[in-house]
């Protein structure tokens, strides 16, 4: 650590943060970038010090004002949305930190000179407030926040709080901001714009994070790009309602951040109690969108329960067979299933008591005995006894008011009471809420899930979420925040009580993915589309944050459901490959040249997912918007899969080159186009480099070329999509 008595100095993995300590003072970051290094560090101090900010006249409160702390508020003249909203008995209580200390530490495992953690305790005590905040550089250099408030006082008023952001400055230079919408099923659709003027907030009020989520807020230097230029990333790593928020205003530095969106009168804190709020993740790159994402791969990778080893190719029934379950066929798709390489068979909705559409059943988690006369004991010996993983899945947050459930314990819906029921013509999918707040709602839940991972030995959930949760009163008040971690606690007790469960995160596709879900998830289902064209950007906005092992990824049939669009096989196995892959298809009803197909391009599968579940990202930058390339390369630089597809009518004859980042410039590679996925189809002309290329031994060719003058793409026919495999040969 430096410390000139007034600064500490976080470093780690290419990442320096620089924060000001006055005494007495809440901390401001005075630096946030790229890692310059142990001397320049030194000097780095020296120069902020002779760039102190002062207003006038020079005797008045310093540079607060100009650079807000790390928790702005109007006591220090910051004139934007302050950081801590609260009140107490009908009053506000605006802090003012009578004592502020702050230590400096590192992470466990860390040299015994490295320092990436700084705790701050203040406290406030006139309106008895204690505030403890953290921020930490984790793996990869992404960087942490997170903090309690906490009511000190000793009178009878709680302490009401409002909001609790967290912030980090932007510099001047960040003059645009990438937010994202979308709807069911084409989620991560992004927006850029102007960076907004003034203290701007957008808010999520889904009760979950959303198909139209603002997903991170993205800082940039000029229009973001993938592969270059700088980016300053804010996402909030929580699963309830959120709040995301830009202050740009002129006379402060500029703040990017995000807090948990509280309902009225949400968080009561009594004498003791504290709230804590989710953690808020910041990212910065100055190699543009690929270096943020890399930081946050790199810390999920690092946490202990992430996902290890090899991912089981998927079969999920839902598109294969919806509601119209019969053992017979589910067996017989098993067993092709099985041989075409399936390692995990899936049974989606329909399994249980009166479903037979999806507005009866949920909340009652039994087999029906109309349609599994035996129970689905011999589906799941069957599929266990073909080398498969056993698959089922729950709606477990949801309950159908025609259902036992609901019949039995009416007071057990999340809702107004006045809601229940709702109108009919503005009824939500016919379903409510479960309030998991309530420990004999979830203990109904948990207890049913228990019983039928251990009877079925259920290897996998899929953990589905279909409804917004609105007006969410658990007895008598704003219950969101305990609901949401009532499902986080569901997750990780079913998975203690079932080491090697794994659960993957639905919400109507990619309506709950966030680096919050993320820590007790092991998978997410990125969308409810499996059309290729739409995946392919849903998936590359998906993996801003999500690592490709954990993003579902499956071949749908064509047309896809979603949007009726026809496509080859061929261009659907090809993206699959950029996720999790698997199937979500009726695959009895295929002809035998796609069945070969499919077993070829399964094979391929596991071939590569060593490397393209486990390397870095890559995405190029193109001027023409019907192009698209997508790579992963390994630790070591040596072997990369690329991905190159077009998503409409290529615009010029002559198409652009895919520079191949990541590779090293000092080696050869040898580059082979794989055909497993089948033909693909491009016009015009073919590059000569092809023709190598489509042979068995490919065609060599140094890293610094691939890098630097890159391959000529063939003129691909819209939505066609080519698989390169570049291997290190010396």
């Amino acid at each position: 650590m430096f410390d000139n008595g007034n600064h500490v100095v976080l470093r780690r993995d290419d990442v320096c943060v620089v924060l000001k300590t006055p005494d007495g003072e809440m901390p401001q970051v005075e630096y946030w970038g790229r890692d310059f290094g142990m001397p320049e560090a030194e000097d780095m101090l020296a120069m902020l010090d002779a760039m102190t900010l002062k207003v006038t006249p020079p005797d008045e409160k310093p540079d607060a004002a100009l650079r807000p702390s790390l928790l702005p508020q109007g006591a220090e003249a910051f004139a934007g949305r302050p950081g801590l909203e609260a009140h107490r008995g009908g009053a506000p209580v605006f802090v003012r930190w009578t004592s502020v200390a702050t230590t400096a530490g590192a992470h466990d495992g860390a040299p015994a000179d490295a320092v990436d953690v700084l705790d701050v305790h203040a406290e406030d005590g006139v309106n008895d407030v204690a505030l403890d905040m953290r921020l930490e550089l984790a793996e990869g250099g992404l960087l942490l926040a997170k903090a309690a408030v906490k009511n000190i006082g000793e009178g009878a008023e709680p302490l009401v709080v409002n909001w609790l952001d967290l912030t980090m400055p932007i510099p001047r230079r960040a003059d645009h901001l990438t937010q994202f919408t979308g709807r069911w099923p084409l989620e991560k659709q992004p927006a850029t714009t102007a960076l907004p003027v003034g203290s701007v907030t957008r808010d999520c009020r889904h009760g979950k994070t959303s198909h139209e989520s603002p997903w991170m807020f993205i800082a940039s230097d000029g229009e973001p790009k993938f592969s270059a230029g700088e980016v300053w990333t804010c996402h909030l790593a929580w699963s309830g309602n959120q709040t995301y928020r830009i202050d740009n205003l002129p006379q402060h530095e500029a703040l990017l951040g995000a807090g948990e969106l509280l309902g009225p009168g949400e968080i009561r804190l009594s004498a003791g109690a504290a709230y804590t709020t989710p953690q808020v993740c910041f990212s910065y790159s100055d190699v543009g969108l690929d270096g943020a994402a890399s930081r946050f791969h790199r810390w999920l990778r690092a946490l202990p329960r992430h996902v290890r080893g090899d991912r089981p190719v998927t079969l999920n029934t839902w598109e294969a067979v919806y509601f119209d379950h019969d053992e017979t066929t589910l067996i017989r798709l098993a067993d092709l299933a099985a041989k075409v390489g399936v390692e995990r068979f899936v049974l989606d909705d329909g399994w249980f008591h009166l479903r037979r559409d999806d507005t009866k059943g949920l909340g009652d988690w039994i087999v029906d005995p109309a349609v599994w006369p035996n129970g689905l004991n011999a589906l799941a010996r069957h599929v266990r006894g073909l080398g498969m993983q056993f698959g089922l899945w729950f709606e477990p947050e949801m309950i159908n008011l025609d259902s036992d459930c609901a019949r039995e314990h009416p007071d057990w819906i999340l809702a107004a009471p006045e809601a229940v029921p709702c109108r009919a013509d503005v009824s939500y999918r016919t379903q409510y809420v479960l309030d998991l707040a309530n420990p004999d709602a979830y203990r109904h839940v948990h207890d049913r899930m228990a019983d039928l991972i251990g009877e079925l030995g259920i290897d996998y959930i899929k953990w589905d979420h279909n409804r917004d949760v609105t007006e969410p009163v658990h007895a008598g008040h704003y219950g969101l925040h305990a609901q949401t971690e009532a499902c986080y606690r569901l997750f990780d007790e079913l998975k203690r009580e079932f080491p090697g469960l794994e659960i993957e995160s639905c919400a109507s596709g990619g309506g709950r993915t966030d680096a919050g879900m993320l820590q007790h998830a092991d998978r997410i289902w990125a969308s409810d589309s499996n059309d290729p064209r739409d995946r392919a950007d849903i998936q590359r906005y998906t993996e801003l944050i999500v690592p490709p092992e954990m993003i579902g990824a499956h071949v749908g049939p064509s047309p896809a459901h979603s949007t009726w669009r026809a496509t080859d096989l061929s261009y659907r196995a090809a993206m699959s490959l950029e996720g999790c892959s698997g199937f979500e298809w009726n695959i009895l009803e295929r002809t035998p040249e796609e069945l070969r197909q499919i077993t070829g391009f399964v094979a391929l599968v596991k071939e590569l997912r060593g490397v393209l579940h486990s390397g870095s990202v890559h995405h190029a930058d193109f001027h023409d918007p019907a192009l698209r390339a997508r790579g992963v390369v390994s630790d070591d630089g040596s072997r990369a899969i690329w991905v190159v597809a077009t998503v409409t009518n290529l615009r010029d004859v002559v198409t652009e080159r895919l520079r191949l980042n990541g590779v090293r410039d000092d080696r050869v590679y040898r580059v082979r186009m794989r055909q497993e996925i089948g033909e693909s189809r491009w016009g015009w002309n073919t590059p000569a480099w092809m023709r190598d290329a489509r042979g068995e031994d490919g065609f060599e060719v140094g890293g610094a070329l691939l890098k630097r003058v890159g391959l000529q793409i063939p003129p691909l026919w819209p939505l066609q999509a080519i698989v390169l495999d570049i291997r290190e040969v010396r």
